[in-house]
């Protein structure tokens, strides 16, 4: 045979004599989906014009021909797939181009099904694998998008599974498609088809192949979902019985079974736990088999992982399911896995408390829940912050639900360690968040020799959201505290941030002086008393903004030298009351105000102030992207390169890595922005190049488009400005001053989170030409 044989093989249906042109048609469809996989900026022409003439050579006759088209087109949708930060369907960040492509290939579904139905009940097994392949990746992009097409789907379905010449790797295919199926569409569009997909997925479990076994198993544990939704709106009462009934003894018969595969038991227990979690409100008299079941499993070190997953489904059931058969025993066994040096083991079994504790109270004895607190001390520490949020949130609920299981000085075991978690400079989130509501808890609960003041002896600030009654005579002893001279910088900064956290929530405003005593902090010659007084006025702000707002804008207004620590409590206020709907309609109708302030000092020659007007601009403009985004825009026209400077610098705090309403306003004019690449004034160049990394970094799609034209510019940062090099006398000698440094720095930065995105559009030579030129450069360029 000669190489070009070898390199594509032969068919067995066709030879050389018959057929040369088989060749050819292999080769274009193997250059194109070279094509498709490196032209991604053209996926929009690919849709138009390839999609449908791929969809048409489905029916190629040659084998390796038609599953080298499949792959064709599979890689185009894998292209698709990948164009875009996140997955397409869930990804506002892919706008126009990315909209336009998704309905095309949405009108283009039909055509493909029935491209694809026939050959799913061919006599190759290799075009049903594919035709499976690429359906699981259509359902990838467009979930739900075959929901109308399922029973010309069943055909092929039934096929693959019933066929006993089908090959394993065939079986499994077939299963993960039926497995893509059911989590991508509604359950009702199913429910014609249950029977025979329960008949066909039963029949697989009992397959002598674990991997097939399995798979069914996986795709079991769907159909339970499909066949009962736990929605409120969804869950049903009047399904067959004989299906539940059917599933139910398969896979009980899995689980008891202990001489099968490692994945096939693992597969079987959180089958197990969804039938149960769906539907153990009809199986109630079937609990007292398998609960026990689930018991010695979470005795075997092989299973016991499993089983608490699968127990989590169980516990969390709206349907409220009966555990007080096994309660007693799992709450202990729980309890010592949380002493295992298993991580995976130990948040698990954390998340599991959690869940009996809020959902079954009354069902335990306390002090079983007492065993596993006092394993919890070693837990509470920052070098693993998610296990010592669960552990913190399990105390709560404790102190929550079951405040009898924190007596008998429990509380006392682990308050230390809470207290010493405190300290640390990596809590912060959602884990300083629950320590928070921890203490909130422990005062509601009103646990003998843990009062209000007993805590408050430890920490203070948020306990106040439960008693009301002592915000404000709080807030005056702090007051108090503040205005001793003998006070040392702890003991101020304690004083401030606990004043400031009390007015976030609760109006201080009756109490004399309280602001121009924190304004006063201003003068202390320590940067943390600063600092902490700063952000205490704009959290007091925050309780009572149409009191404080305005002095904060007439301070900022006055005090020229004190107005950076003004403007910080001023994002202080943004920042706080932006986060939340509540916040918000508070915050609109100072907006305006806020807003011509702040453009007033855009142009004050202090950085550092200038860097906070940016923020407090950027924040805004999210608040009301339609109004102040245009504003922002207009004043890039500005002839003062401040002006210009702060508000590029502004846009940078528009851009996040979430979805945002700006979005689609922004991908419209983010490019005038960024063009200030151009400006004469190296200070709004640098703070343009710093913006853009901040797009291509969290939302690359907002650049993609722009890329072509910024690039140049971009480049050009990289090199080295003569004219922004100067030499300054220092006594005898003379010292090089290069102030282009920083602007070369910001640009390589850019280039290499190009780099990171894999960006398309980006000539990949030339950009080495400037790596290559940059590695000449100065120190602090090339590390």
């Amino acid at each position: 045979m000669d190489t070009e044989d070898e390199e594509y093989g032969e068919s067995e249906e066709y030879s050389d004599d018959d057929d040369m042109s088989w060749k050819v048609r292999r080769a274009a469809a193997k250059c194109l989906e070279a094509v498709i996989s490196t032209r991604h900026e053209m996926i929009d022409e690919f849709f138009r014009t390839l999609s449908p003439a791929l969809i048409m050579r489905f029916k190629e006759r040659e084998e390796n021909v038609k599953s080298d088209i499949f792959h064709a087109y599979i890689a185009l949708l894998n292209t698709m797939r990948h164009t875009s930060d996140d997955s397409i369907p869930n990804d506002p960040d892919s706008m126009d181009q990315v909209s336009g492509t998704m309905s095309l290939l949405q009108n283009q579904v039909p055509a493909i099904v029935k491209a694809v139905e026939p050959l799913m009940t061919e006599k190759s097994i290799r075009t049903r694998q594919d035709c499976f392949a690429l359906l699981k990746e259509l359902l990838i992009i467009l979930p739900g998008a075959l929901g109308a097409h399922i029973p010309q789907l069943m055909s092929g379905i039934v096929c693959s599974l019933s066929d006993k010449n089908a090959t394993s790797n065939m079986k499994i295919d077939a299963l993960g498609f039926v497995c893509s199926l059911l989590q991508s569409h509604n359950p009702e569009v199913f429910h014609p088809h249950i029977q025979t997909l329960v008949d066909l997925i039963v029949k697989a479990v009992f397959d002598p192949f674990y991997k097939i076994a399995t798979e069914a198993l996986v795709v079991l544990q769907q159909l339970v979902k499909v066949i009962r939704p736990l929605e409120a709106e969804r869950i049903q009462h009047n399904f067959d019985i004989a299906l539940l009934d059917q599933i139910y003894s398969a896979t009980l018969q899995k689980l008891k079974s202990t001489d099968v595969d490692q994945e096939v038991k693992e597969r079987a227990i959180a089958c197990m736990g969804q039938i149960i979690s769906n539907m153990g409100d009809i199986l109630k008299n079937e609990l007292i088999v398998c609960l026990p079941i689930f018991l010695d499993r979470l005795k075997n070190e092989v299973t016991r992982l499993s089983a608490v997953k699968a127990l989590i489904m169980v516990a969390s059931s709206p349907l409220k399911i009966d555990l007080k058969p096994i309660l007693q025993e799992i709450i202990p066994i729980l309890g010592s896995f949380l002493r295992k040096n298993h991580r995976a083991l130990r948040i698990q079994s954390l998340q599991l408390l959690n869940t009996i504790v809020e959902n079954y109270s009354d069902s335990y004895n306390p002090q079983l829940l007492q065993g596993a607190i006092q394993e919890i001390n070693p837990l509470l520490s920052d070098s693993d912050l998610h296990i010592a949020q669960l552990s913190l949130i399990l105390l709560t609920c404790a102190a929550r639900y079951q405040p009898q299981a924190l007596m008998g000085g429990i509380h006392e075991q682990f308050l230390p360690a809470v207290l010493i978690l405190l300290k640390s400079p990596l809590l912060q989130g959602a884990a300083l968040q629950c320590t928070l509501d921890l203490f909130q808890a422990l005062v509601r609960a009103k646990l003998p020799n843990l009062s209000y003041n007993q805590i408050l002896k430890k920490i203070c600030c948020r306990l106040t959201v439960e008693c009301p009654n002592e915000a404000v005579p709080l807030a005056m002893k702090l007051l108090q505290e503040l205005r001793k001279a003998t006070n040392n910088d702890a003991q101020l900064v304690f004083c401030l941030l606990s004043i400031g956290e009390i007015g976030r929530h609760f109006d201080l405003s009756s109490i004399d002086q309280l602001p121009q005593t924190i304004i006063e902090c201003f003068n202390s010659v320590s940067e943390d008393v600063k600092g902490a007084a700063s952000l205490a006025l704009g959290a007091v702000a925050v309780g009572n903004l149409s009191t404080y707002l305005p002095l904060i804008l007439r301070e900022i207004e006055s005090q020229q030298k004190k107005q950076y620590l003004l403007l910080h409590s001023l994002k202080e206020v943004i920042s706080s009351l932006s986060t939340t709907p509540n916040g918000l309609n508070q915050l609109l109708p100072s907006v305006p105000i806020i807003w011509d302030q702040l453009f007033k000092n855009c142009e004050c020659q202090e950085e550092g102030s200038r860097n906070i007007i940016a923020e407090c601009l950027g924040k805004l403009v999210l608040v009301d992207p339609e109004q102040l985004l245009p504003r922002l825009r207009a004043a890039l026209k500005s002839q003062s390169a401040l002006m210009r400077t702060t508000v590029v610098a502004a846009i940078k705090f528009t851009i996040s890595d979430q979805p945002q309403p700006i979005d689609t306003l922004l991908k419209q004019c983010i490019g005038e922005f960024l063009m200030a690449l151009r400006d004469p004034e190296p200070s709004v160049r640098r703070v343009s190049l710093v913006a853009f990394n901040s797009a291509v970094h969290n939302k690359p799609s907002l650049v993609r488009e722009l890329l072509p034209s910024m690039l140049p510019s971009l480049y050009e940062e990289t090199k080295v400005n003569e004219s922004l090099i100067r030499e300054v006398e220092m006594g005898p000698f003379k010292h090089t001053v290069d102030d282009g440094l920083d602007i070369r720095k910001a640009a390589f930065e850019c280039m290499y989170t190009l780099l990171e995105q894999g960006l398309d559009r980006v000539d990949i030579m030339l950009f080495l030409d400037h790596v290559q030129a940059g590695l000449r450069d100065h120190y602090d360029i090339k590390c």
